[in-house]
């Protein structure tokens, strides 16, 4: 009988009851395997061993109770395997409702504990794995996102040298343009210094036709000149305000009262040539006069109006293009227009203030006013034209007048269904 007691005492030496470690981690089993006595994890206190979890509080940080509800500032540590370990406060031990999933925070309790922990470890590895499905998909489509935002950069580069090289390929029509309009100009300042001086200088300058110098003589238009209209359209040189007398005017007729074309050639044509003795009135702008009805007045000015045509079309066309090199504009519906530089300036070019479309397509404008004040007065505002196409996207941008911008905005929004026309059926 001695040597079984003898054999349960080794036993009792060598060994820690269960109940001594319950409610500890792994981590903090090394404080508990002292066999006589236990020392506070605080090492504010030394109590002997059999004290440890006897339900009854010895030291301040509550590390001698770990397994019971005794010291308010307890922590019960509640293992879960197959789940989540996590610490509880200590007064939840054995209070009848289950905490750890283990049901090991209620040992002696009335409470009847189930072990969810391996569920809650199937749901928690469930989730885990698609929290990772999820990651592995964003990074995937971070990386497409990152290679389309490369591609797109290229793509946005090439545009730029694109634009770049328009820009100088416009910047040389544009002078050639300019010196084209200066030179239009030119020869129409010319012909009309030469239309001012006489049609003497007139005839010269541009070697005029004897036949258009004759028509315009013959007011009537019969086909020959008379006294009265020698008089009313032909005046001596040193003294223009004069009007030819009769006896003037016959000379110049050749003491006819009639002058048909082929008389007027061999005759007073080489008189109005000369420009020395009689020239053809100036009577600039009234109609039937040199100015209004001679052809080479007319195709300088027509030539001068083309030049100048021409030349603020590819004015314009060189502004936006530039615009587009220069700037990056933004067009957030319904909210604000906005221009930033390529040096990171941004300015307000309007905020949302009405539609103005026209009354059959009312939802075809946009009006977007009250922007950043302008340099010289007054605020920015810009105009948004809405129309169909197959994808959304702000195609142009111009600056017609000072601070007034006109945008195209292209929207499948903005397509509208054919109406078929009244009275046409098809037979189809």
């Amino acid at each position: 009988m001695r040597v079984y007691i003898i054999v349960a005492a080794v036993f009792w030496c060598g060994y820690v009851d269960s109940r001594k470690v319950r409610g500890i981690s792994s981590s903090y089993k090394r404080f508990y395997r002292e066999r006589k006595s236990f020392l506070c994890i605080d090492g504010s206190r030394m109590i002997p061993f059999e004290q440890v979890n006897d339900d009854y509080c010895d030291c301040e940080d509550g590390s001698d109770e770990p397994g019971t509800s005794a010291c308010p500032r307890g922590r019960f540590y509640c293992t879960n395997l197959g789940f989540r370990p996590h610490y509880i406060p200590s007064s939840r031990v054995n209070d009848g409702i289950c905490d750890c999933c283990d049901a090991s925070d209620e040992y002696n309790s009335h409470a009847r504990c189930q072990n969810t922990c391996w569920n809650l470890g199937q749901r928690e590895r469930a989730y885990v794995e698609g929290q990772m499905r999820t990651l592995d998909e964003g990074l995937r489509l971070k990386q497409q996102l990152i290679e389309e935002g490369v591609l797109l950069w290229r793509e946005k580069q090439a545009q730029l040298r694109e634009l770049q090289q328009v820009a100088e390929d416009l910047q040389v029509k544009l002078e050639e343009h300019r010196r084209k309009k200066h030179e239009a100009d030119r020869l129409k300042e010319q012909t009309l210094k030469a239309l001012e001086a006489g049609d003497g200088g007139l005839i010269r300058h541009q070697n005029s036709s004897v036949t258009s110098i004759f028509h315009l003589l013959d007011s009537n238009k019969d086909g020959s000149l008379t006294v009265d209209e020698i008089k009313a359209k032909v005046v001596l040189v040193h003294d223009e305000q004069r009007v030819l007398s009769e006896d003037e005017a016959l000379a110049l007729l050749d003491r006819g009262h009639r002058m048909d074309l082929s008389k007027f050639q061999s005759t007073l044509w080489d008189v109005l040539t000369r420009g020395d003795t009689v020239k053809i009135k100036d009577t600039q702008g009234a109609p039937g006069s040199l100015s209004s009805e001679d052809p080479h007045l007319k195709a300088a000015d027509r030539a001068a109006e083309w030049e100048a045509t021409n030349l603020k079309k590819v004015e314009e066309a060189y502004e936006t293009v530039n615009m587009e090199i220069r700037y990056t504009y933004t067009l957030c519906p319904f909210n604000q227009v906005t221009q930033k530089s390529t040096a990171g300036v941004e300015v307000s070019l309007g905020m949302w203030g009405m539609w103005t479309g026209k009354p059959k397509n009312h939802y075809s404008q946009m009006v977007y006013e009250n922007g950043e004040p302008c340099w010289q007065g007054g605020s920015r505002s810009t105009t948004v034209t809405l129309t169909c196409g197959t994808e959304t996207a702000l195609r142009s941008v111009k600056e017609p007048s000072k601070c007034q911008y006109i945008m195209d905005f292209q929207t499948p929004v903005a397509c509208q269904p054919v109406l078929k026309q009244q009275g046409i059926h098809s037979e189809l």
